[in-house]
């Protein structure tokens, strides 16, 4: 979530619970099936598969987007402009539209899917980081340990839950992707996907993804930031900056 091209130091560690073809140990690493280009100039804020299409939200004031990419090979088939200069953060599709948080703004826009108008944007309190659709509901992270739910066709907020590993906040909690009924989210500052019960907001799974870039490739780039359920139990993961997009599948870390 922050301007900067910082070099992010590789974190790892803790548990992964379950969901479709995703193992059941806590410690989990990405096996790399495929790696496709990614923009190297897209800041990466929102990342999300529907339809066999792959939308990517972008950021910083000025550059933010939200895009139409082809999932197979990472091209733009189109992008579109935030408004004002608005700084774009996480989004998510809800049957023909596309929601889209904005950092600091205090607004989040309502777009159509088919022609990419922006339709209308609605108040947002706090700031805005990741959001995905789980069910009737959508789930967005600010920064802090919570996950907020709000409505998907009012966008009105209509509930939260503190986010604890062993008991304790897990903060900086930034780009969600819901499923199978849990919230897989970047920890920002890390290499680090966590898994998340929302019902308690209980953390059953660590991703480690260090490593996905060699040093050579992730000198200029920044943190990895956007997660895209494919099915199966696999992801496309890419970053902020990053030149290119991994297509994986979590197994269990070695030694757990």
């Amino acid at each position: 979530m922050t301007f900067g091209r910082a070099l992010v130091a590789a974190v790892a560690l803790v548990l992964a619970g379950c969901a479709a073809a995703v193992p059941a140990g806590r410690d989990l690493v990405p096996e790399v099936l495929a790696e496709i280009p990614h923009d190297p100039s897209a800041f990466t804020q929102g990342f999300e598969i529907a339809d066999g299409a792959l939308y990517e939200g972008t950021g910083l004031a000025g550059r933010s987007e939200l895009r139409e990419l082809d999932p197979a090979t990472g091209a733009v088939r189109r992008a579109v402009p935030l408004p004002r200069a608005l700084f774009g953060e996480g989004i998510t599709v809800v049957d023909d539209r596309i929601w889209q948080l904005t950092w600091q703004d205090g607004v989040a826009l309502e777009w159509d899917r088919a022609t990419f108008t922006l339709l209308r944007e609605v108040p947002l309190d706090g700031e805005g980081w990741g959001l995905c659709r789980d069910g009737d509901r959508l789930v967005r992270s600010d920064g802090t340990d919570r996950l907020r739910f709000h409505d998907p066709a009012t966008f009105a907020e209509t509930g939260a839950v503190a986010v604890t590993l062993d008991g304790a906040p897990v903060t900086e909690l930034n780009e969600l992707e819901c499923v199978d009924g849990e919230v897989w989210a970047n920890v920002w500052r890390t290499d680090r996907i966590v898994r998340i019960d929302p019902a308690d907001g209980r953390v059953t799974g660590v991703l480690d993804a260090a490593g996905l870039l060699d040093p050579a490739r992730r000198a200029g780039t920044d943190v990895l930031n956007g997660i895209a359920a494919v099915g199966d139990g696999e992801f496309l993961l890419t970053g902020k900056f990053w030149p290119a997009t991994f297509r994986v599948r979590p197994v269990p870390a070695p030694g757990s």
